[in-house]
């Protein structure tokens, strides 16, 4: 079956780096063994941590909640599967930081007994039962984002959905799992797909997929065949999977910075999020496993079925992984992803790759030079920046400069850096460039709030200072009025008793 590729926008600059792809598909989605323990972080989302549902010694079942979603901006946790919980505590998991959050650890008893799986009559129920309904189910953006999935379906009133656009783009080098979900599992991608386009109440949909995915491609056309949905094949450029690139290159509209897609009445979900989506509504199964690749210097290279919570050396065992000649592995692709802390963290909802890095594979970095100007960053740069500019506002802390040359509309896509003659990790700047403006911010924030409380403290003692002199006042006022009343009281007495006395004496004389 031919790629049609049908009436594309070039978005501006990108890059071409090497895809090696062609190494983790060549067999089919393999799925991992349950491991001896699950360490299961809390926080594997954007927004607040899930609030514990179970205590050290409660058995529980597989799919069950174990941590529930903390309003809205939150994701719950269930049991991947059977077992007891032995630990709750902090963990290093899989973060750029390296720090430790808090984790449950999970004793599988072998037996993978799950809770009573119920499918829900989606077509029956309105797009705010069903929305309700998701945000038990543990389903967040799978392409790396996050984001809680209920959130990115609750719309405003005021807005509505037009076009719903599936990212099977999957532009980072290195990563497959998306590719090898769509070859594999294509009708449920669809399946998610319309049921999330009818909780939307969008009137299209489409799917943008990169021509380098011939395979992914017939088998999304053969399952969408009687549908209404609509497959755009895109050019193989890095980074096509940008929410917004993507966006540009299947209709031509460039989101506004200040602005989101559904201000312009487009919503973007991934490709292993619909599919979920499908699972939890027609199946029952909450999110408790994930697509992984696993790629690099290992011997077999491929993508796994794995269980939230898996310790990551068990997934790298089952690559067969050349540990002496990896010296680190690196959690997503090598454009935006990040060198993990240690290999002992589990696999969470946010890794979808997992490379095992070697001097061979990826080239110490070269001497950094300096910038000759040769404004090729600037080419490569999809959203119209000047990073040159940037680079040098942020290498000098000019940060105001930095915001006004639109520092935060930098997406750390690497292009620049990828293109850099001088070698200059130029990303890596604009990182810093941008902490230490959120790390000011907060500074301030928290200096307002400092001086507001004293200011309220002040008036407060100042008030209370008003309120007791008032009351003094008052007082002594009030005792004022009792002493005049008490010496009033005194002298009507006396008089009475002259009177009296005067009176008995007169009758007195009168007698004698």
């Amino acid at each position: 079956m031919l790629m049609q590729i049908k009436k594309i926008f070039k978005f501006n600059g990108g890059v071409h780096p090497d895809g090696n792809k062609a190494e983790s598909t060549h067999l089919p989605i393999a799925r991992l063994p349950i491991p001896k323990k699950l360490v299961l972080p809390l926080r594997q989302h954007v927004g607040n941590i899930a609030k514990l549902k179970v205590k050290i010694g409660d058995h529980v079942l597989k799919g069950q909640m174990i941590a529930e979603a903390d309003g809205n901006i939150s994701a719950s946790i269930h049991a991947p599967t059977s077992g007891k919980i032995i630990k709750i505590s902090e963990e290093v998991v899989p973060h750029p930081s390296g720090l430790p959050d808090f984790c449950l650890t999970l004793e599988p008893d072998f037996k993978d007994q799950w809770i009573e799986k119920k499918s829900i009559q989606w077509k029956k129920l309105d797009s705010a039962t069903l929305i309700q309904t998701l945000t038990h189910s543990g389903i967040v953006g799978l392409g790396g984002a996050v984001f809680p999935t209920h959130m990115k379906l609750k719309i405003n009133k005021t807005q509505s959905i037009n076009t719903l656009v599936i990212n099977a783009a999957e532009c980072e080098p290195f990563i497959t799992c998306d590719d090898m979900l769509i070859r594999e599992r294509a009708d449920e991608i669809i399946q998610g797909a319309l049921i999330t386009q009818s909780i939307l109440n969008a009137k299209h949909c489409m799917i943008g997929i990169e021509d380098n995915k011939i395979e992914a491609f017939q088998s999304l056309t053969k399952a969408a065949k009687k549908t209404s949905i609509e497959i755009k094949v895109v050019p193989t450029i890095y980074p096509s999977g940008d929410a917004k690139r993507l966006i540009y290159l299947l209709m031509g509209i460039e989101v506004p910075k200040e602005k989101r897609s559904i201000d312009l009445g487009i919503q973007v979900f991934n490709v292993a999020t619909v599919a979920a989506i499908y699972r939890y509504i027609e199946l029952g199964e909450p999110s408790i496993n994930r697509i992984v690749t696993v790629t690099g210097n290992v011997k077999t290279p491929q993508n796994y079925e794995v269980l939230f919570g898996t310790p990551l050396p068990e997934l790298i065992k089952n690559a067969d992984g050349k540990e002496t000649k990896i010296d680190k592995f690196i959690m997503g692709g090598p454009m935006m992803g990040f060198d993990l802390p240690s290999i002992n963290v589990p696999v969470t909802k946010a890794m979808n790759c997992v490379i095992g890095s070697s001097p061979e594979l990826f080239l110490p970095p070269k001497p950094v030079m300096p910038c000759i100007r040769c404004a090729r960053c600037a080419d490569a740069c999809p959203v119209y920046l000047q990073p040159q500019e940037l680079y040098w506002f942020s290498k000098s802390s000019q940060l105001e400069k930095a915001i006004d040359y639109n520092l935060f509309d930098c997406i750390e896509c690497g292009c620049c850096t990828y293109v850099c003659p001088s070698n200059i990790p130029l990303v890596q700047f604009y990182r810093y460039a941008k902490s230490e403006i959120i790390a000011e911010e907060k500074a301030k924030e928290a200096a307002n709030t400092a001086r507001e409380r004293n200011e309220f403290r002040l008036s407060r003692i100042e008030r209370e200072k008003k309120e007791r002199a008032e009351r003094n006042a008052q007082k002594a006022l009030g005792a004022q009025e009792k002493q005049a009343t008490d010496e009033k009281k005194l002298a009507i007495s006396d008089a009475i008793k002259r009177v009296k006395k005067n009176q008995q004496e007169n009758i007195k004389n009168k007698n004698e």
